[in-house]
Formats: C-alpha cells, sequence, structure tokens
C-alpha cells in the first residue's frame, strides 16, 4: 500500500476529472453547437482547463487573451484566420500573450474537441479591435452554475471543479 501523501492544511484537494463525461449536461453551452467541459476552475490564480467542443463549422469568436493559452486538440481541427496552420487531433498549440485571433472550424464533417488551459481572460474583440466582450475564470463558473442548475444537475455542481 503507498504512504499517504504529505499535504499542507491549507492546500486545496488534488483534482481528478474524467475528460469525457457519461453525463451530456455537464458539457456547458457556451454558443450555437459550441460547449465546454470545465475540467479546473482555478479562482486564485485566474485560470481555467476546459475541453471545447464545436459539432457545427463556422467562425467562434475573434479575441485575444493578456496571458498565454496551451491547446490540445484531441478530435478534428481548427485554425485561426490570422494563420496559414491548421491545428489537428494531435497538435499542440501554444498562443502568446496579446495577440488577436479569430477561431474558425472548417467544414470536415468532424466534431472538434481540444483542452485549453487559460490564464487571466479572453477578451473578445470586433474587426475594429473593439472590445465587445470577456471571459474569465469567474465568468466560466457562472455560465456553469447556470446551466448546471437549469439542466437538474444543481448549481453546486460547478464546486467540485473550483480552486
Amino acid at each position: 500500500m503507498p504512504a499517504a501523501a504529505s499535504v499542507h492544511p491549507l492546500s486545496p484537494p488534488e483534482l481528478v476529472v474524467a475528460g469525457e463525461p457519461e453525463d451530456e449536461r455537464v458539457w456547458v453551452p457556451q454558443a450555437p453547437n459550441v460547449w465546454f467541459r470545465p475540467l479546473l476552475l482555478n479562482t486564485v490564480q485566474g485560470q481555467w482547463c476546459n475541453l471545447l467542443r464545436v459539432r457545427q463549422s463556422g467562425v467562434l469568436s475573434r479575441h485575444i487573451h493578456p496571458a498565454p493559452v496551451h491547446g490540445f486538440v484531441l478530435r478534428g481541427s481548427w485554425r485561426y484566420l490570422e494563420h496559414d496552420w491548421v491545428a489537428r487531433a494531435g497538435y499542440y498549440v501554444f498562443e502568446p500573450p496579446g495577440e488577436t485571433h479569430t477561431l474558425v472550424v472548417d467544414a470536415d464533417g468532424e466534431e472538434m474537441v481540444t483542452f485549453f488551459n487559460i490564464s487571466g481572460a479572453m477578451i473578445y474583440v470586433d474587426e475594429a479591435g473593439a472590445i465587445v466582450g470577456r471571459d474569465d475564470v469567474f465568468t466560466k463558473i457562472d455560465m456553469c452554475r447556470r446551466h448546471y442548475e437549469a439542466c437538474g444537475l444543481g448549481a453546486d455542481y460547478v464546486m467540485r471543479f473550483v480552486r
């Protein structure tokens, strides 16, 4: 039997989450045909990790991040209008802070699922660069809370992902 781990009493509990849940209600609608599945909602560092799922082609959003973003494509593919590469299953993507980009899922018929680790915020901008909205760990928690309450899981269901 392994020895018990030594953890500081003020440390939050570890978090172990199945990536793709059996219960479809865990996926939180973000936009038409776009959902996210929270894995970690880190209120101390302003970070969130999630799976982003897209089931129909189209432009998702033009946005900018003030901090780095890491992504790993699990299924399907996506790209940014501002670049000439396509992120496909098995690709890792590092997004440097400060770059404005427009996420697009092309019509290849396959569902896209990507793991994202985001710190800070997602700041949505229009074509002129004017800010039209934002998301951060707290807006993500609020979205989850509303969805989980409405679908019967209960508003506090989100707390299993909060650290």
